[in-house]
């Protein structure tokens, strides 16, 4: 389904033009960099909701007996996908539906008018993305040979879920190339929403097949999506004031969750 909605995105936007801001997507991507977005870009998206709730829900599960309660019902009465082999292919299917939605929307942004122009500024912008989905691969791979923990069905390496943290991280990415799309808020805001339980139900199923405990999955989710917004924000070079935010952020007094938008 994500495939033919944006498909349809693809074909209604031809990726030429440019941002409102003029410029286009990609072309100040990577070079020159500009310092101060680092440590901003890695700030908002550690304080990032959607890296803050699934991490704490990694804790909260990890912690408790229900990590493995839950692991042993979804896999034993599988109620989503019918069998733990059909929850393994879903799996995968949803994960390259979500890659090639990224893809897509990649390509659909609009970047410049001039195919020579098209060409360098798509190669720069999708090199972050590329290298966004590479780091979380990486790190995903780090923490799975580092801490040891056997899946639920005693085969390999569980912790973090590659599964997860590469469907949120191709969600992530896709979301926020949605923002550089022409499009009404309703279409956008369903598009995004659509991405995120698209990424859920990757995580769900890995939990069904008996390939990850809930705490993997929701680790994975908080990795990805962590990862994708610092690597994105900090390198490809968009304007930020027409993306919709939720942050918690620290304060003298505790926290306080911030909202921002452009308007």
């Amino acid at each position: 389904m994500a495939v033919l909605i944006i498909t349809f995105v693809s074909f209604s936007f031809t990726g030429c033009g440019t941002l409102q801001n003029g410029r286009g997507w990609g072309q100040d991507a990577i070079y020159p960099v500009d310092l101060k977005r680092i440590p901003d870009a890695a700030y908002r998206a550690f304080f990032d909701l959607q890296t803050l709730i699934p991490a704490a829900g990694a804790v909260v599960f990890g912690m408790s007996h229900a990590d493995h309660k839950v692991s042993d019902w979804a896999s034993n009465h599988t109620p989503v996908f019918g069998s733990k082999d059909s929850a393994d292919q879903a799996s995968d299917s949803l994960l390259y539906a979500l890659l090639a939605e990224t893809l897509a929307t990649a390509l659909a942004a609009p970047s410049s008018d001039n195919p020579k122009d098209w060409a360098y500024s798509k190669a720069k912008g999708l090199s972050v993305e590329i290298g966004a989905e590479l780091a979380t691969a990486k790190v995903t791979g780090l923490l799975n040979d580092n801490t040891g923990r056997t899946r639920p069905n005693g085969s390999g390496s569980s912790f973090p879920s590659g599964h997860a943290s590469m469907a949120f991280s191709s969600s992530t990415l896709a979301n926020r190339n949605l923002t550089s799309l022409r499009m009404s808020e309703n279409m956008r805001m369903t598009l995004e929403i659509g991405n995120i339980l698209l990424a859920t139900g990757v995580g769900w199923a890995r939990v069904e097949a008996e390939k990850h405990f809930p705490s993997d999955v929701l680790a994975g989710a908080a990795l990805g999506h962590f990862l994708s917004v610092f690597i994105h924000d900090a390198f490809m070079g968009l304007p930020e004031d027409d993306r919709l935010g939720f942050y918690i952020l620290p304060s003298k007094h505790g926290a306080m969750i911030g909202l921002s938008f452009g308007f």
